[in-house]
């Protein structure tokens, strides 16, 4: 209530009218809706921001326009887009296919000019009016669309500011770019069929992605049984979950998953929610269980006991 009041009082000195900004006060204070357990790749905060106003900032010398619609598509579990911007010398022939592109999906094409050769005006003008939406209130969050680490202290200024920075590039993003940001995601992740089906690199700066993403389940679990930083990151939130008897709700240890790797995303290692690759995994046994009183079952999972 006091961020209300403070509000109130400052929109009445200032003279104007304005819903006040989605900041991180308002979240702990339970204006949105908790996660559904069982909907992780991370989605903890997909499912709880639906009506978050998103400026999506899309730095095109650093992006595809291949990734255009599913990213759109992807940004949508998290908010409505309500600014769409993509930056660059639009008078280059590199970047000639975004045209049909930018007018399907109502991107607005910002006009920079290269003033030197090999310097990049572009990362500029995209900081610029990130931060004149983010002092104009009017956003909830940003999707920064880049794999330039120029663009790390934006999301961290984001982040201070109580807002949510989600980022999206590919999976050569450096590693400071990635940390950054509340939420990283791979765009190798959003292939579809029309985009070439390459054997997934692994992420130089993740510290949850495997170095290929399985092509089958029956070829997963060596790979996820190897993958020594995932088996990490799994113990760490699994254990920091659990109660007395090893067990951990689902929605928790996904929730704890986002909060120690903001990149971290089951479709890195081939399955779409975070239940299909715990039970995949040859180190945790799933189960399905009730919390009695007629309550809905919930997924819970702990670590398969050493022999």
């Amino acid at each position: 209530m006091a961020y209300g009041v403070a509000w109130s009082i400052r929109v009445r000195r200032e003279g104007f009218e304005r819903k006040p900004p989605l900041m991180g006060a308002v979240l702990n204070a339970g204006w949105l809706s908790a996660p559904d357990p069982d909907q992780w790749h991370d989605e903890s905060m997909a499912d709880t921001t639906h009506d978050a106003r998103l400026a999506v900032l899309i730095d095109a010398d650093n992006a595809s326009a291949q990734h255009v619609e599913r990213l759109l598509v992807e940004i949508a579990k998290y908010g409505t887009a309500t600014v769409r911007r993509a930056y660059g010398d639009w008078t280059s022939s590199q970047l000639a296919k975004w045209k049909n592109e930018l007018l399907e999906h109502s991107v607005q094409p910002i006009q920079q000019f290269a003033y030197t050769t090999g310097k990049n005006s572009t990362d500029s003008a995209l900081i610029i009016d990130a931060m004149d939406l983010l002092h104009g209130g009017t956003v909830d969050g940003f999707c920064l669309v880049s794999s330039d680490s120029d663009f790390t202290r934006l999301a961290a200024r984001i982040r201070e500011q109580g807002l949510m920075a989600y980022g999206f590039g590919q999976m050569k993003t450096p590693k400071p770019f990635v940390a950054a940001c509340t939420k990283f995601v791979y765009v190798e992740n959003l292939a579809g069929k029309d985009v070439s089906a390459k054997p997934k690199a692994a992420p130089q700066v993740g510290a949850t992605a495997a170095s290929t993403a399985p092509k089958a389940k029956a070829k997963a679990t060596p790979t996820l049984n190897s993958d020594k930083k995932l088996a990490k990151l799994l113990t760490e939130a699994v254990e920091t979950s659990a109660d007395d008897d090893g067990w951990a709700n689902l929605g928790t240890v996904g929730s704890k998953l986002s909060k120690l790797a903001s990149d971290f995303d089951t479709r890195t290692w081939g399955y779409a929610k975070l239940t299909d690759l715990l039970k995949a995994h040859p180190g945790y046994d799933v189960e399905l269980r009730s919390p009695g009183d007629g309550k809905q079952k919930v997924s819970v999972v702990r670590s398969k006991p050493r022999k």
